[in-house]
């Protein structure tokens, strides 16, 4: 009898792609977690918590757009205003010359407030607005107080342009409008754009310091240069520049130093001019009238390198 015919071997079933690259994936996560020096709870317990914050987070989200937030908000201030956190008085300290009035009106709008609902950043906003104040503190004194500590600018100058006058600080910022006059000792700067460049003049004077406590005032003239004027009723012409002015400035200080110039019978001094330094003297009266104009004598002397001339 002819052998059995052999039974043809069972056909194995192939992998699909999508198998094996589940099975590759899967491998590679275990052996990150197998690299971390954490036990697999741990691991576990960690991406709980992270599960849990996302969703946590969402739902905030969510009862924000809901409108929930603002409504426990403003329940969670009634009940702060019930407890006595409520603003009931303010304490203004600092203030010398701002408008009290201005002040008091704006801060006493934050009274009978309830505390958490006190806009600290907009009462300050707001108080920046007067030219007066530097800068200004707030703080919540609880359970009651409003405390507001001002910082108040100092008038550095007077300046007058087209009839106005204002006060300015160093930095050239206004301070208040006055009246002529109303600057007391302050120097007085004349000219339009002039509290624009007192910074730059307070440098330049720093240079010569030993004449910068005799100037009354200065001009600043076609918006490029500027004119002094000293308390003993003297100009000084300067010439347009940083630098150039800087330099005549300390070569009339030495001028003055060994010759005296201020306080004398000279009144207008100009130095425009590098090589040349032009001084005017104060006319004399004279109660005749002369007829020869040979022997008059002339108002004007010139400084040269080589000396004085008249």
């Amino acid at each position: 009898m002819a052998g059995a015919a052999r039974k043809a071997p069972a056909k194995r079933k192939a992998k699909s792609p999508g198998s094996r690259q589940k099975v590759l994936q899967a491998s590679r996560v275990d052996m990150l977690l197998r690299m971390l020096p954490l036990t697999e709870q741990e691991v576990q317990r960690i991406v709980t918590w992270i599960i849990l914050a996302a969703l946590t987070l969402l739902a905030l989200v969510a009862a924000q757009y809901a409108g929930l937030l603002a409504a426990g908000y403003q329940q969670y201030t009634a009940l702060a205003a019930k407890a006595g956190f409520q603003v009931q008085r303010v304490e203004v300290t600092g203030m010398e010359r701002v408008d009290q009035l201005k002040v008091y009106q704006l801060v006493f709008a934050e009274k009978d407030r309830a505390m958490p609902l006190v806009d600290i950043d907009k009462v300050r906003a707001d108080l920046l607005q007067y030219g007066w104040i530097k800068d200004a503190r707030i703080a919540r004194r609880l359970p009651d107080t409003l405390a507001v500590e001002i910082i108040e600018r100092k008038p550095a100058a007077l300046w007058q342009r087209d009839g106005k006058y204002s006060l300015i600080d160093a930095n050239g910022i206004v301070l208040a409008n006055v009246r002529a006059g109303a600057g007391g000792e302050l120097p007085t700067l004349n000219g339009r754009q002039a509290n624009a460049h007192i910074v730059a003049l307070n440098a330049l004077l720093d240079k010569a310091s030993a004449l910068k406590s005799h100037v009354s005032g200065a001009t600043w003239i076609g918006n490029r240069r500027w004119d002094l004027q000293f308390q003993t009723g003297e100009t000084l012409a300067l010439p347009e520049g940083e630098a150039e002015a800087a330099k005549a400035l300390l070569n009339f200080a030495r001028l003055d130093g060994v010759h005296r110039l201020l306080g004398r019978d000279l009144i207008h001094f100009d130095l425009r001019d590098p090589d040349r330094a032009y001084f005017r003297k104060a006319p004399k009266a004279q109660p005749d009238q002369v007829e020869n104009n040979d022997d008059t004598e002339s108002n004007e002397i010139t400084i040269t390198n080589n000396g004085l001339t008249a």
